[in-house]
């Protein structure tokens, strides 16, 4: 055998294996990529999170550690020392900080505090404290004392719960109506509404706070709830899409049966688009959740009704030297929808997916 002919033998006894060997290497480089750029999404929440746990000032202690921790301390002599990490004979030990001096300090082993004391030469101050990880709950309790967040939850799931109700009920009925119903200038006036959604949302700001100052609802929930009931070009949009998608051989068995259009709409278009319905309403729970202008505009002055997203904004301003009261307050506010989000995930997906948004 010639030593070609060797030569080409290995390279194809090797080929399966450099195949095998770079469709690894690009999988694991694609899955390093994506979690570089989901670490890097997740750094805020991960620091909200942190923040929210953490003592109350800890963050301003310097030498303090990123995760929840308090100073480690000791009793000595019925009174209380703290722990400092001490290099003694080349070995680093954490001992109580009992008598402190400029060049030359006194230090006790808090595992036994009947020994003799310690002397150690060298500037205390230099030294790094020791930390225990003591996460914070008070926190917690304490701004949903000082929020009310009771109220303020209700007042905000009210607001949320309404509107989505209006929203998509609303959207559904104008969605069916463009998805089954042949009518003149049904395509156009579709355009329209699609063009509604570029428009920008100062327009009309000003014309409809002027019509409902003088409906008298300025200081009510009704600008926030009454105008979802008027559906939602994106909502539409959506819900069409997905009612296009039904055969209409369904519509017409049941229509043989005797049922009306509306009958029609409520025992198969609806049943049969739960995946469509569940995204849609996600949509807009998620927004109502989170709207601050309009309830800043028109409940500045009723802090009874106004919702999380404006009373968190009032709280910030009031305890911004105490991060952790802030992050404890709005780690609250995400839990309701990060909730409602995971138990609904998989109608959620399937819904995107249906309606060609993923697209």
């Amino acid at each position: 055998m010639t030593a070609s002919t060797q030569r080409l033998r290995a390279l194809s006894d090797a080929g399966p294996v450099s195949k095998s060997y770079r469709r690894f290497l690009g999988k694991a480089s694609i899955t390093m990529l994506a979690l570089l750029i989901l670490s890097a999404y997740l750094l805020p929440m991960l620091y909200m999170v942190m923040t929210a746990f953490q003592q109350p000032g800890q963050a301003s202690t310097p030498g303090a550690p990123v995760y929840p921790a308090k100073p480690l301390t000791g009793i000595y002599q019925g009174e209380e020392f703290a722990i400092y990490t001490v290099t003694i004979d080349g070995v680093a030990r954490d001992l109580m900080l009992v008598e402190k001096g400029r060049e030359a300090s006194t230090f006790v082993d808090p595992a036994d505090p009947t020994a003799t004391p310690i002397p150690w030469v060298g500037r205390w101050r230099q030294l790094q404290q020791a930390w225990v990880f003591a996460p914070e709950v008070g926190n917690f309790t304490t701004a949903w004392s000082q929020l009310n967040f009771p109220r303020l939850l209700f007042n905000t799931g009210a607001i949320a719960i309404l509107s989505t109700i209006a929203a998509v009920a609303s959207s559904a009925l104008v969605a069916y109506g463009f998805a089954r119903f042949r009518f003149p200038g049904r395509n156009a006036l579709f355009v329209i509404l699609l063009a509604t959604i570029i428009l920008p949302f100062q327009v009309t700001l000003i014309p409809t706070y002027v019509i409902f100052t003088k409906l008298g609802w300025n200081g009510t929930w009704l600008p926030l709830i009454v105008p979802h009931l008027f559906a939602n070009a994106y909502n539409v949009f959506l819900l069409r899409q997905y009612f296009m998608t039904i055969p209409r051989d369904l519509d017409e068995a049941a229509l043989i049966d005797g049922a009306g259009p509306f009958r029609v709409f409520r025992s198969v278009i609806l049943p049969l688009s739960i995946p469509a319905i569940v995204a849609v309403t996600l949509f807009h729970f998620f927004f109502a959740w989170n709207e601050f202008f309009l309830p800043l505009l028109y409940l500045a002055g009723k802090p009874d009704i106004q919702p999380l997203s404006i009373a968190i904004q009032h709280y910030n301003a009031l305890y911004s030297t105490q991060p952790t009261l802030i992050q404890a307050a709005s780690l609250m506010t995400m839990a309701v929808p990060v909730v409602i989000f995971f138990l609904a995930q998989r109608f959620y997906m399937r819904g995107i997916v249906a309606t060609g948004v993923e697209k």
